[in-house]
């Protein structure tokens, strides 16, 4: 069975260049991810971070919508908390106008934020406690199915309604996400690029082993968002690495900023860093497109996976759209 390969994209901030082009590549992105025979396009939400510029993911995912035309659009994910369920399903239902059935809707519980960013965005400190409800909600609301009676929202239907809707999905990074997933009948997505892998396999067998048909999915349905870079040679891939392993150190310590390029972030660490990224090294996705393969490989056969979710970060776009070139064309999405 071929492994199917989607895209996780974040809009990176790049020191020495304007927020802006973040965004811009992200679209870029988008475009050869459909050339070369990507499932999936996803993009993320992050609120008052340095180096996560992806405020809006409906919003850039209209902009993709009008350039792609085959590709599915997603979000990875709405943070849902932070809004209502209504105004999230009306804003995937017009995106679902735009690109007809195409359109993928994952939702995560976690913030995306600090506290503080957090409370600007809805005041309510226990929002994330109706998590659940609001889920239900906003399956009902997409899918242009009635809400029961007595509840406030009867009678209220999201538009445009069309032939087609939005796909919810389920995010997490633990067995929290995987049980209500498993609950509601939803695919689901594990962040493995957040938790280093820790926690997949338990959540992965509570998601398959307690699912519960729904009227849009009868079997469990899951993936993986790994980090991973692949370039021509072993050597100049962990030469692209040096840029996310300088931040990931940094943002150990609390300095969170833009993507440093490699020759400026190659500078000496102290000795508990150096242990920190020798772990890391030990379990990156990092090589040739072959290293990288196989250990994407490997990884989804042990998770009993048929398809995983993308994220590579590289101070120089050029790079970042070879790493995805690369693995296309060592998994043989490209027609």
């Amino acid at each position: 069975m071929q492994l199917r390969l989607s895209v996780l994209d974040q809009s990176v901030a790049m020191a020495g260049r304007g927020q802006d082009e973040s965004i811009g590549q992200t679209l870029a992105l988008s475009k050869l991810a459909e050339r070369w025979g990507y499932s999936r396009f996803w993009v993320s939400e992050h609120h008052a971070h340095p180096s996560i510029v992806g405020t809006a993911p409906e919003i850039l995912m209209a902009a993709i919508a009008t350039q792609t035309h085959k590709i599915r659009i997603g979000s990875a994910g709405v943070m849902l908390p932070h809004y209502s369920a209504l105004k999230v399903a009306e804003q995937f239902r017009v995106l679902d106008a735009l690109a007809p059935g195409r359109i993928d809707l994952g939702v995560g519980r976690a913030p995306g934020s600090d506290g503080k960013t957090a409370q600007l965005l809805n005041p309510d400190r226990y929002a994330s406690e109706n998590f659940p409800q609001q889920v239900m909600e906003l399956q009902a609301w997409v899918k242009g199915h009635p809400l029961p009676v007595g509840h406030p929202g009867h009678g209220v239907f999201a538009y445009p309604q069309s032939a087609t809707s939005p796909d919810l999905w389920m995010l997490g990074s633990s067995d929290y996400g995987a049980q209500l997933a498993a609950h509601l009948g939803l695919p689901y997505a594990f962040a493995w690029f957040i938790t280093d892998g820790q926690g997949a396999d338990q959540a992965l067998q509570i998601y398959r082993d307690t699912f519960k048909p729904s009227a849009g999915l009868d079997k469990p349905h899951a993936t993986v968002c790994v980090w991973a870079l692949a370039a021509d040679s072993d050597e100049e891939a962990w030469h692209l690495f040096k840029s996310r392993a300088r931040w990931r150190m940094d943002r150990n310590l609390g300095r969170i900023g833009p993507m440093l390029p490699p020759e400026q972030a190659d500078r000496a660490y102290a000795p508990a860093e150096q242990m920190a990224l020798e772990a890391m090294k030990a379990n990156a996705f990092v090589g040739s497109a072959q290293t990288v393969a196989a250990k994407l490989r490997a990884m989804a056969e042990k998770l009993e996976l048929d398809e995983l979710a993308i994220i590579t970060w590289t101070y120089d776009p050029k790079a970042q759209a070879r790493s995805y070139e690369l693995l296309a064309q060592e998994f043989n999405l490209i027609a």
